[in-house]
């Protein structure tokens, strides 16, 4: 995802890729070449700072970051969890995975101290942080009470 206004996303059906701008990455659509059908994003998206601000400021569902490592222990027990819950979240919310190695700013700009440490956004607005190991039925949660 090289342009922050839209996020190329492959179609299950021929392949090809769709241009998908972030406020509708939770909408089902249609493919350009095959008009087959594009799911919402069901995984995690691996953000860095210019990915985070578009995604964040413009979906139209909740947004829940994982903050993580790629060093830490509970970090790498998460990401099956994480995904799992990009799949049930699938058109409900999006799921962002943000490397705190890679993007120590966002880390500092929402106080995290340590990881994993999920958090929900909603209109671009923090609603909900909670750090330490989590089930994907836990980040479900975390995601729909928040919002």
């Amino acid at each position: 995802m090289n342009d922050t206004r839209a996020m190329i996303r492959q179609c299950p059906r021929c392949g090809r890729g769709n241009r998908v701008p972030p406020a509708h990455l939770a909408d089902r659509g249609r493919c350009g070449a095959c008009k087959g059908d594009l799911p919402p994003l069901a995984q995690p998206v691996e953000a860095d700072e210019a990915q985070f601000q578009a995604i964040v400021s413009a979906a139209r569902v909740p947004v829940l970051v994982d903050f993580w490592a790629p060093w830490c222990g509970p970090c790498r027990q998460a990401a099956p969890e994480v995904e799992r819950a990009a799949q049930g979240l699938a058109g409900r919310a999006l799921v962002l995975k943000v490397n705190t190695e890679e993007q120590p700013q966002l880390a500092a700009r929402y106080a995290v101290r340590s990881i994993p440490n999920f958090a929900v956004f909603k209109d671009g607005r923090l609603l909900r942080q909670q750090p330490g190991l989590m089930g994907h039925r836990q980040l479900e949660q975390l995601v729909l009470q928040a919002a």
